[in-house]
This record gives C-alpha cells, sequence and structure tokens, in this order.
C-alpha cells in the first residue's frame, strides 16, 4: 500500500490517472499529448504507477495501452476511508460545536 500512496503523491501521476479513468486504452503518445514535459518523462511516471499496481498495460501490435486499475485504490478507500464512515455523526456535531466555540471565546 506504500507503493500506492507514493505513486498518489504526485500530482502528475494523478492527472495520468484521471485521464486513464476517463478512458482507458489509452497510448503513451495520447498520455502525453498536452502535458508540459516530455514522452520519456511520462513514461516514468507511468513506471511508478504500473508498480504501484495502480495502471495496467497490454501490447496491441507495435502500441502499448494503458487502462486503470481501480482495485488498489478500493481497498486503499475501505482501509483508510471506511473506518471514518463508521463514526456517529452526533460525535462529529459535538466536534464541530466544540471548535465553534472556541472560536466565539476568542473574538
Amino acid at each position: 500500500m506504500t507503493d500506492t500512496f507514493a505513486a498518489l503523491s504526485d500530482p502528475t501521476r494523478r492527472l495520468l490517472l484521471d485521464r486513464l479513468s476517463e478512458e482507458g486504452g489509452l497510448t503513451l503518445s495520447d498520455l502525453a499529448e498536452d502535458l508540459p514535459m516530455t514522452r520519456q518523462a511520462v513514461a516514468k511516471h507511468l513506471a511508478v504507477l504500473e508498480a504501484a499496481e495502480l495502471v495496467a498495460s497490454e501490447r496491441d501490435g507495435r502500441c502499448k495501452r494503458h487502462y486503470l486499475n481501480p482495485v488498489p485504490l478500493a481497498k486503499m478507500a475501505r482501509r483508510w476511508l471506511g473506518r471514518f464512515e463508521e463514526v456517529p455523526l452526533a460525535a462529529m456535531a459535538g466536534f464541530h460545536g466544540a471548535a465553534g466555540a472556541g472560536q466565539a471565546a476568542r473574538t
């Protein structure tokens, strides 16, 4: 999971994932289009995403097509975000009220 967090820490890699979520099967040239970097730099970012298993690739003749693999993201969401869905709303409301009271006391 550390690879997943490291891969997601870069804004360019998040942009590549966004593009692949909108349209799968993109080639390196497709992904590098309109980015302010070389194709080689994009290829390095893709290698990080592939190592983290966030992107799956397949050969199509001479082309290599890339697809978003949502499984690691789903696992991360279940493990790290899921536990916060079970926090009682009343407890959250109490926390927000305490923060609001602190602000009122300062004014």
